[in-house]
């Protein structure tokens, strides 16, 4: 499961968290009224049924704040089924009352702060409004009607709405800001290594450009000048369409070097693309080169296991920095590619990208490892001994 799946499966616990919560209060303070003779099943089972409801339409608002939109219509019906069941079932807070706080928790989150206010105070002033009802007239509530000290269990009521009403409307805005935060640094991530990626292909297009441009333009010249002269001068007619021949023969040398040289990559020039690509997509990198040039041979392997490396990086990683770091004695020469993005399929799976890469490592002699570590990072490492083997 990626970064992105987990960030919504936890937000989607939070936010329904407090529905858990709603039913353990429900069924206790429902099942002792009933046990103490203080209930009806003629108002708790209506109650239930609302309940019931709203806990259906809770789960569908919960599902479109995850996809970031505002259910008005479900909201709208969740509230008139809470207040349904508090005023049938009794308005005390660790009860029925609660119904009407969960829906309140929910209903604020994707409502400007001026609304939320105002549905905050208006919901706290309708449950008070069902408690004391319930209180002093009916006695469905947590204490029937022929309490001592009425004008105290108000009060107590009172700050315990206050207390929810002030408390849970924050906490659920709160994570749906964070879930929608985090869908947006993911879509950005997605836009740079879109633009990463294109700008390679770009890159590629324009050294294919550089090397054979020339030579086409200047066939198309001779071309068009051989059939001119074609009628009037022969001999010189023939001697551009050799000139033809030969710029023909050039360009096709030159493009085969140019495949051969995107396929055998220079060290050098692919650590420069690969860092402005990284950079592009921002991940910000270091490159850590030695004092001396490379023995001959190994480059071109070190080169491709770079640009192995850092794609996968750009693909199936949640980096925000990478290090290259090129080191070699006598004996052996070392790449390590690390970066600070593990994904939970690089260390079970590898991919057929470094599984090709290490099968051509393992053709010179050399050793590769693509690795998470202990402190959240991930390690690619090509090991390859000197002299290179074949």
């Amino acid at each position: 499961m990626d970064a992105i799946k987990r960030a919504r499966r936890l937000t989607r616990g939070v936010l329904n968290s407090i529905l858990v919560a709603m039913w353990i209060c429900v069924v206790i303070s429902t099942g002792l009224r009933l046990a103490q003779g203080q209930a009806h099943w003629v108002r708790v089972a209506p109650a239930l049924i609302a309940a019931i409801c709203f806990t259906w339409l809770y789960l569908r608002i919960t599902n479109a704040i995850l996809e970031r939109r505002h259910a008005t219509r479900d909201v709208v019906v969740a509230g008139a089924l809470a207040v349904f069941a508090a005023a049938v079932g009794g308005a005390d807070p660790i009860g029925w009352g609660f119904v009407v706080m969960v829906w309140l928790s929910i209903a604020t989150v994707q409502v400007s702060r001026r609304a939320a206010v105002a549905l905050t105070l208006g919901t706290f002033a309708v449950t008070v409004a069902l408690s004391a009802l319930s209180l002093f007239t009916t006695g469905t509530g947590m204490w029937p009607a022929g309490e001592a000290d009425r004008g105290a269990v108000l009060v107590s009521v009172i700050l315990i709405y206050a207390v929810m009403s002030a408390a849970l409307p924050p906490s659920n805005r709160i994570w749906a800001w964070i879930w929608t935060l985090a869908v947006q640094a993911h879509e950005g991530r997605e836009a740079h290594t879109r633009l990463a990626l294109a700008e390679e292909r770009l890159r590629f297009a324009r050294d294919l450009h550089d090397l054979v441009g020339h030579q086409l333009s200047a066939i198309a010249v001779k071309t068009e000048l051989a059939v001119r002269l074609s009628d009037t001068d022969g001999p010189a007619a023939k001697a551009e369409m050799v000139e033809v021949n030969k710029l023909t023969r050039t360009a096709l040398r030159e493009l085969r070097q140019a495949v051969r040289g995107y396929r055998d990559l220079d060290l050098a020039a692919e650590l420069k693309s690969v860092q402005g690509v990284l950079e592009a997509a921002g991940i910000r990198c270091e490159v850590r080169l030695p004092y001396r040039d490379l023995p001959d041979g190994v480059a071109p392997v070190l080169a491709y296991a770079v640009r192995e490396a850092v794609t996968n990086v750009l693909k199936h990683s949640m980096a925000t920095y990478c290090e290259i770091t090129l080191r070699f004695t006598d004996a052996m020469a070392e790449l390590q590619v690390r970066n600070d993005g593990v994904a939970r399929r690089q260390g079970a799976d590898v991919g057929s990208g470094l599984t090709g890469m290490g099968e051509r490592v393992a053709a010179v002699g050399g050793k590769m490892t693509a690795l998470p570590t202990g402190d959240g990072a991930f390690v690619l490492t090509v090991a390859v001994s000197l002299p290179l083997r074949g």
